[in-house]
């Protein structure tokens, strides 16, 4: 299984059988480039231009919202949280997806905008690999990703939502950069990498931070 990073909040997901695509983005709203791909499954987050950009994929079966289901033997959880700490009252709703392919549980935040309730929690504690937003303002930020991170406890952390030299300065302008997370997890040092695979389950490290390059 490989996982490639397209960028804001953007992921895809690949083995030989199947593929998933989260939270595609307008490119123009968001200032990088949205590739073109196909995916079996594509997850969205909420109805916002930055995570919504179906369009941008060739074919697939689209969830945006809760619920439980199976598609090419990937199994997708949506679980209703909020983009704000207000219940939705700000910025609406946000869906977690948590996925299941190769026997490995993969799970993206969205635009989470809070700290998860035990019983959320609960749900994704089996969660290996966690695809969090890091950049504040309009998610959570750094300092709530770590508390997170420590109460869900993935074998592999992935950042996402947090500001690039080429995000669009008007709408994303505020966000923190990754490096302000890394400082905070004391991985000041660490490199980005292009891609991340990961070949059996048995492969997972433990509580690993890992920072992925876009993918052009």
């Amino acid at each position: 299984m490989k996982i490639q990073y397209f960028g804001h909040s953007c992921f895809y997901i690949k083995n030989k059988e199947s593929s998933v695509l989260m939270d595609p983005f307008d490119s123009k709203m968001v200032g990088l480039n949205m590739p073109k791909v196909d995916a079996d499954i594509v997850t969205v987050s909420h109805q916002h231009k930055d995570h919504n950009q179906t369009a941008a994929v060739c074919n697939g079966v689209v969830f945006d919202f809760p619920g439980e289901y199976e598609v090419k033997g990937v199994k997708v959880f949506g679980y209703q949280s909020y983009h704000d700490q207000e219940q939705g009252q700000k910025r609406g709703e946000n869906i977690i997806f948590k996925i299941i392919i190769n026997n490995v549980v993969l799970t993206h935040l969205g635009d989470l905008g809070h700290l998860p309730e035990p019983a959320l929690i609960d749900e994704l504690e089996d969660t290996d690999v966690l695809l969090i937003p890091v950049g504040g303002t309009y998610t959570i930020d750094g300092q709530t990703a770590k508390k997170v991170i420590e109460l869900i406890k993935p074998s592999i952390t992935i950042p996402m939502h947090y500001q690039t030299d080429k995000h669009n300065p008007a709408e994303f302008g505020q966000l923190a950069k990754v490096e302000e997370f890394l400082k905070l997890m004391g991985k000041d040092a660490l490199a980005p990498i292009p891609k991340f695979e990961i070949k059996t389950e048995e492969d997972l490290p433990e509580n690993e931070l890992v920072v992925l390059d876009i993918a052009k």
